[in-house]
């Protein structure tokens, strides 16, 4: 239905020196970052185009807002006091739901074309600036794909429709869907992290097995399947959970919905198996080294999405920016409000380059080239994520008092910016994995000096980084040091990505504002910027 325009001329006053309304925004055509480093990473740019185009359209913004805002309800029992154990969404969750699985988020890393697992990267960014709860369920199952490898029957049962670009959110068994989503259910209240003190227990009957015990953390439940952890005869092992069997519901019960600080729109709970039915994927006492593949997708994911977040706050920032003026001059002229955007940008730009470069990695052929794959979306996701929330503040700080308004996306964004840091590993465990790769695949190393070595001469202040990280760090650290050996080079691989990809004035200003140059903590303490050349980089 068409809406009449706002009125302006109000009995009071006229309403000026606000920004237009948005409308639709092409989220590809307008972002020349992206344009860049996801044609650097081989990705499909057509795929982007299209899909760009239409997930930032007004109606799927609306939507964006409305799934947020309309929370998933569980309805655990019906009229007659029966079991469900189901969640309902509002019809702008599936709407969204349909545009990405349509659009082949979780499928097409998978369907053979080169740069996939690029194209996909860039398909998170994307998805993140409008709706960023729906991506974990298609994360999943997308992320669910190599792990399914493990067992060629379930593989060949289940893979077709985790792939099949459908999307049908109805509560059926398999055999009866054109297109399933798969969740996963791997932590419990004991360990956390620490999945190897999982008491969930798994006893055989028959071909398959029986589950009992609590999940603390079931991401998607409505998924139509899981990936689990449970503890087997031969120890901790991964089984395949369906949601739904043949002859009904199996026995899988919805405790709670967590009522979590952002990613509203999508389901999070806490689960029991009462003994539901559950297949074996691997061998038993192999459970870890079967999911691990799947969380390793994951964390392609969870470093991508905080570029996206940062991405759509400055967007917004930029935008308003460049239609307000306050003491007489236009926000986007004034000294200090570049400064501030351009610093904010340099970390965006950042995130974007270093997510997209190891995506391409995940495309690459070689036991190099997947090694540095797991280090350096590590790396990605650590830096990336630590820098998230910092960026969207200061976004809406640059709204005044409307970014702190729920009519603005600002609040959801900075509601949003801490997940991706959490989710698949915090900060800590991230830095631990890292210097564990550093020691039992050494051939990760050589690509990460390989890679580093190949921006050496171009940019003195790069140069004197990698020589004051390289005295500092003459060998791994000791624990205690992680976060400071991580950050430190991510952030020398991230400049050595920009020397390569991005524009130079661009990789000159992060090489001097991110490696060892003197400036001040806050956003915006920079100096020496060609702040037009960065802000060029958020487009129009």
């Amino acid at each position: 239905m068409p809406h009449l325009p706002p009125r302006s001329d109000l009995p009071t006053h006229e309403v000026t020196n606000q920004p237009p309304a948005r409308g639709d925004i092409d989220l590809w055509a307008s972002d020349p970052a992206l344009q860049t480093h996801a044609g650097a990473a081989g990705a499909d740019a057509a795929h982007l185009a299209g899909y760009g185009a239409k997930i930032g359209t007004e109606e799927m913004q609306a939507a964006g807002r409305v799934a947020n805002r309309q929370v998933p309800e569980l309805v655990q029992f019906d009229a007659g006091g029966r079991r469900l154990d189901e969640v309902r969404f509002h019809p702008a969750y599936h709407r969204l739901m349909e545009a990405g699985v349509g659009a082949g988020y979780s499928a097409i890393a998978w369907e053979g074309a080169t740069g996939g697992h690029a194209t996909h990267a860039a398909m998170v960014y994307l998805t993140s600036q409008i709706e960023p709860g729906v991506c974990c369920p298609m994360t999943m199952t997308y992320a669910a794909v190599p792990a399914m490898r493990a067992d060629e029957g379930l593989f060949g049962e289940w893979v077709p429709k985790l792939t099949s670009r459908v999307y049908d959110g109805s509560a059926r068994p398999l055999g009866r869907k054109p297109g399933a989503t798969m969740g996963m259910a791997m932590t419990e209240k004991q360990g956390g992290s620490d999945v190897r003190a999982n008491a969930t227990e798994a006893t055989r009957d028959g071909e398959a097995y029986r589950l009992h015990g609590h999940k603390w953390f079931c991401s998607a439940p409505m998924s139509d399947g899981f990936l689990t952890l449970a503890q087997a005869e031969g120890g901790l092992t991964c089984f395949l959970v369906p949601r739904w069997l043949e002859e009904g519901r199996n026995a899988i019960r919805i405790q709670r919905l967590k009522d979590k600080l952002g990613n509203r729109s999508n389901a999070s709970s806490e689960i029991e198996y009462e003994g539901a039915v559950a297949y074996r994927l691997g061998e038993e006492g192999a459970g870890v080294r079967t999911i691990i593949e799947m969380v390793h997708h994951t964390r392609l994911d969870t470093a991508m999405a905080p570029a996206g977040l940062m991405r759509a706050a400055l967007d917004h920032a930029w935008y308003w920016a460049r239609h307000r003026t306050a003491f007489q001059k236009q926000l986007s002229d004034q000294p200090l409000m570049r400064a501030v955007l351009a610093d904010l940008a340099l970390d965006w730009e950042g995130a974007l380059a270093l997510g997209m470069h190891v995506a391409r990695s995940f495309d690459s052929q070689g036991e190099g080239h997947r090694a540095f794959a797991r280090l350096g979306v590590a790396l990605a996701k650590f830096l990336g994520n630590k820098l998230c929330p910092n960026v969207v503040y200061e976004a809406m700080e640059c709204l005044g008092g409307m970014g702190y308004v729920e009519e603005t996306p600002m609040p959801l964004l900075y509601r949003e910016a801490p997940l991706n840091s959490i989710w698949e590993g915090s900060g800590n465990v991230i830095c631990l994995d890292i210097l564990r790769t550093l020691r039992k695949a050494p051939e990760a190393g050589e690509v990460l000096a390989a890679e580093l070595g190949r921006a050496t001469g171009q940019d003195a202040r790069f140069d004197a980084g990698l020589k004051a990280h390289m005295e500092r760090f003459p060998k791994l650290p000791e624990e205690g040091q992680a976060r400071w050996y991580v950050e430190s080079l991510a952030s020398l691989l991230t400049a050595a990505v920009l020397i390569r990809n991005a524009p130079r004035p661009v990789a000159e200003a992060y090489a001097a504002t991110r490696l060892g140059a003197p400036r001040g903590r806050v956003a915006g303490a920079i100096s020496g910027v060609d702040t037009g050349a960065v802000l060029a980089r958020l487009g129009e």
